[in-house]
């Protein structure tokens, strides 16, 4: 028997309502594992290259792996992927929260879901039964309202709900998915994916006990990570103050992009980081399943202007970043009620931020003006103008309506040299780091296939200390603002630790390489769930060949080497600040991603050689590239 996991996959064929299981053997499940690795093996497999994201041809599979929802801290992170509506290309995200743990309780390892249902629905799991229901007195309803909405018609207060709002049904192609108000797949527009295929809800419960293969194993090393999280300096700051810890030290840095990434400093930092939050709108601390950090919270305000309610969330780092500096935002209860907005409505905060701030920039060079917003001023540090930009958004009204395709089609539509303020990676707006003082996060923007902040390694954590990553093979602490060699390799090797917590449902703030989890206690906790006989070199193999596989998925979708970016922004001078004068230059970085991809196995044109998908065992993807990998489909910003 499967320990740690079902061995059950369920597929769901919206358009005629039907499903099966599929039980693949324990060979399959040692090469996918979960997360993102098994998503892109259903992607590869089902979908059409070419197709249009919001058709019913996409496929969107929710994912879990071998070890979700074992009892340890940060083992419950799921992934939900498909073709993206905003990048065209491939689209993943991570949630963690219960939701995860919960479709393991119920019997099933991931859902792939086909089709279109005709009329709105959602899916109920329960205790491996399926049933497809009608939701067409959802649709229309916010995230809280769905979730209260299923609660009471399936007369359970446990339920876990994964659904979408208004945002995702009106197909803006950066809306998410989320689960109880505090846990988002938020990039890539997997709501819109889920609401062009009629999808509101999954709603799953189970009762069902995963199997340990050593359960006393397992437990000793939960005991061991939450007693490290007592004392490891990282874990110990998200627990007492979350990620709002970010804003003061990238600040100081010169690190936190403010004005539309122009800069790398905010003045008003101090009145939106971790002690003006806790110190004005914290509420409470939220958690995961099984998970003793606690890095989550809760906002609570009184206020006509910018009421806040604990039951719909607080701003992570990037709702502070996006929503505050990005903006010159220093409004806390705003850029709060602006996350809560969000929450509700489905949208993702780091796109919404950066859409507002493209538009804010347009504003003031004279690109927009009142007659393009119906006589709103959209000037940073308005807090106003912000709130009433992203109702605009979702209610599709205006000026708002163009926007909310995202700063790259957007600045096409508007034209007028719009485009030279659209920051974007693959059509993907960007998470709030700033690229000229971590170069070797600038090259995981530039060569992850989503541009995401959590599948590549940032510099600045290792600037003085490799002790985590020793069992890499790093020696020599990193220096953040080279781009060589040296660099190239740093970021190979960190881009496959960190790529294995989306493969496996680990969070980063749990696991390695920065938090209290190590190398060897995570191959022995896996070990210990699945009674495999693993290793670390096996391990960091399925992160690799996830990330070959989103790979070839962009090949066959025309993304190339021209795609393979930084922004404009980034190769430009900071203007001020401890990092004054400091950009990428862009033959360097050029020379560091072509590195890369002789490091990894790749050609020229930037794709995996048949001999390192042999090596992968991926020879299924051999000549299956039928879209003419190396022509760009991104424009530059």
């Amino acid at each position: 028997m499967p320990y740690g996991y079902n061995g059950k996959i369920l597929h769901v064929n919206l358009t005629d309502a039907s499903w099966e299981v599929e039980e693949p053997g324990e060979v399959w499940y040692r090469t996918y594992v979960g997360g993102s690795s098994l998503a892109a093996y259903y992607l590869l497999k089902h979908i059409k290259a070419g197709i249009d994201p919001l058709s019913e041809d996409n496929v969107l599979v929710f994912a879990c792996s071998v070890v979700t929802g074992a009892p340890l801290s940060g083992f419950s992170r799921y992934t939900v992927a498909a073709k993206s509506p905003l990048t065209g290309g491939f689209g993943e995200a991570e949630a963690g929260g219960y939701f995860g743990p919960e479709l393991k309780f119920a019997g099933f390892d991931a859902i792939v879901f086909y089709g279109r249902s005709s009329k709105p629905a959602y899916l109920w799991i329960h205790d491996d039964d399926v049933e497809i229901r009608d939701a067409a007195n959802l649709w229309g309803k916010d995230n809280w309202e769905t979730l209260e909405g299923l609660r009471e018609e399936l007369g359970d207060k446990r339920i876990r709900v994964a659904s979408i709002g208004p945002a995702g049904e009106r197909l803006i192609p950066f809306a998410c998915v989320q689960n109880d108000l505090e846990h988002f797949n938020g990039r890539a527009g997997m709501g819109a994916v889920m609401g062009s295929k009629n999808l509101k809800a999954v709603a799953v419960r189970g009762k069902q006990k995963l199997e340990m293969a050593d359960p006393d194993s397992v437990k000793e090393i939960r005991h061991w990570h939450n007693e490290r999280f007592k004392v490891h300096p990282p874990n110990v700051g998200l627990s007492k103050v979350g990620t709002s810890g970010l804003v003061k030290g990238l600040n100081q840095a010169g690190i936190l992009p403010t004005h539309n990434f122009k800069y790398g400093e905010f003045k008003g930092v101090d009145k939106i980081d971790a002690e003006a939050y806790h110190g004005t709108i914290y509420h409470s601390s939220g958690t995961c399943y099984s998970c003793a950090v606690k890095c989550k919270r809760r906002v609570a305000l009184e206020d006509d202007a910018y009421p806040l309610d604990p039951r719909f969330g607080g701003p992570e780092y990037e709702a502070l970043g996006c929503l505050g500096s990005l903006l010159e935002i220093d409004n806390l209860p705003a850029i709060a009620r602006a996350n809560q907005i969000c929450n509700l409505m489905g949208l993702d905060a780091i796109s919404t931020g950066c859409v507002v701030a493209f538009a804010m920039e347009c504003f003031e060079h004279g690109i927009l003006n009142t007659e393009d917003t119906g006589g709103k001023a959209l000037e940073f540090g308005d807090a106003d103008a912000m709130l009433w930009l992203i109702e605009e958004m979702v209610n599709q009204r205006g000026i708002g309506k163009i926007l909310s395709q995202g700063v790259k089609k957007a600045a096409a539509a508007i034209g007028r040299g719009a485009d030279k303020y659209a920051f974007h990676i693959k059509g993907s707006e960007l998470p709030v780091h700033d690229g000229r003082g971590k170069t070797g996060m600038a090259l995981g923007y530039a060569l992850s296939p989503t541009a995401d902040h959590v599948e590549t390694p940032h510099d600045t954590a290792f600037a003085a200390n490799v002790t985590n990553l020793l069992p890499l093979g790093i020696l020599e602490p990193v220096q953040p603002l080279d781009t060589d060699a040296a660099k190239a390799r740093y970021f190979s090797l960190g881009q496959k630790a960190w790529g294995l917590n989306n493969c496996y449902g680990i969070c980063n703030f749990c696991s390695v390489p920065i938090h209290a989890m190590t190398f060897t206690r995570l191959v022995e906790a896996i070990k210990a769930i699945t009674g495999w006989e693993t290793s670390l070199f096996e391990i960091l193999r399925v992160s690799e060949r996830s990330n070959v596989m989103a790979r070839m998925f962009n090949n066959r979708e025309g993304f190339g080497p021209a795609d393979d970016r930084v922004i404009r922004r980034w190769h430009e001078p900071m203007p001020d600040g401890p990092l004054k004068g400091q950009r990428i230059d862009p033959k360097e970085f050029r020379a560091a991603v072509e590195m890369y991809y002789e490091i990894s196995g790749w050609d020229k044109d930037g794709k995996p050689t048949p001999g390192k998908l042999t090596d992968l065992n991926l020879e299924w993807l051999i000549d299956n590239d039928d879209t003419g990998a190396g022509e760009a489909v991104s424009s530059s910003a």
